[in-house]
């Protein structure tokens, strides 16, 4: 592949990060459509972050130098255009967020879907306030970010994971219980459930969970289908919301909890050769939080 260049209106950057998400995995299995990436060959990567080398003709908001992270979207990088599983990685100035000085590269990478995401999901869609009870269902890399956010936004949380390894850390964090089945809160009322699973079952028994007037936001897309009770949903008078992705905004909301410590991503971090050894994780599922490519010796 060729190195890419910043065109007029581009910003390219050294790559000092890039997250290691499961779309790519679902892109190199095929359930992702190849049409999405633009063309291929393609060079996979949406979560990137590092420093401005050059700006294209008529950028006005950046220079060289400055920290920055991209914007994932459905035609940003490694969805679209080269991505960041490299040394330069280029994008519109319109997908460009300036990292706050406190925020490391690797947290700024991760916070680009992993945070972003669950940050426009609970602040955006979800609607939390301050003393809402909510769920988060599926406490992986976007659900421990989702638990954070709602609790750097005052809500009392409580979580829902089959892998009781990671229960401890969810405590650690703030959440009040953690439990291995969303059946584990049958009965209860809870203002909002976050399903961050997608795995059919998991967002019909959220509606087991949810009080009457109560709110559902579907973020993961674990099964392609779901069933939902509808007596049960019609008599709670139950709200069922998609929430994918974020704005510029939502991704600015999230890197400014992290700055004011109110989040602490969940990362591991690995070099970038072993980018291939590290999908296998994320697809197999035992990864803890975020894993992100720490790519800085690779490319300084």
């Amino acid at each position: 592949m060729d190195e890419p260049t910043a065109g007029a209106g581009e910003v390219a950057i050294n790559v000092q990060a890039a997250g290691l998400c499961h779309s790519d995995v679902g892109i190199l299995e095929g359930v992702i459509p190849e049409p999405l990436l633009g063309s291929v060959p393609q060079t996979l990567g949406h979560e990137v972050a590092g420093i401005v080398s050059a700006v294209g003709e008529g950028v006005t908001k950046f220079k060289e130098g400055d920290r920055v992270a991209f914007h994932m979207g459905a035609d940003g990088p490694g969805m679209g255009i080269p991505g960041g599983y490299a040394r330069v990685c280029v994008a519109p100035e319109a997908l460009v967020v300036p990292i706050p000085d406190e925020v490391p590269f690797t947290a700024a990478a991760a916070a680009t879907d992993a945070g972003m995401t669950p940050y426009h999901a609970i602040n955006t869609a979800g609607e939390v306030k301050a003393g809402d009870n909510i769920v988060i269902i599926g406490l992986g890399g976007l659900g421990f970010n989702g638990l954070q956010v709602a609790l750097g936004l005052g809500a009392n949380v409580w979580g829902v994971e089959p892998r009781e390894s990671v229960h401890a850390k969810a405590l650690e964090m703030g959440a009040k219980e953690v439990v291995t089945d969303i059946s584990g809160f049958a009965g209860r009322d809870f203002d909002a459930a976050f399903d961050f699973a997608g795995f059919g079952t998991t967002t019909s028994d959220a509606v087991a969970v949810v009080r009457p007037g109560g709110r559902i936001v579907l973020v993961g897309v674990g099964r392609n289908e779901t069933t939902i009770s509808t007596p049960a949903f019609i008599q709670k008078e139950v709200t069922l919301r998609g929430s994918a992705g974020g704005s510029n905004e939502d991704l600015a909301g999230y890197l400014n909890l992290v700055a004011e410590g109110k989040v602490n991503p969940v990362t591991s971090t690995i070099k970038f050769e072993e980018i291939g050894e590290g999908l296998k994780q994320v697809e197999a599922g035992t990864v803890t939080g975020r894993l992100v490519a720490d790519l800085s010796d690779h490319t300084n």
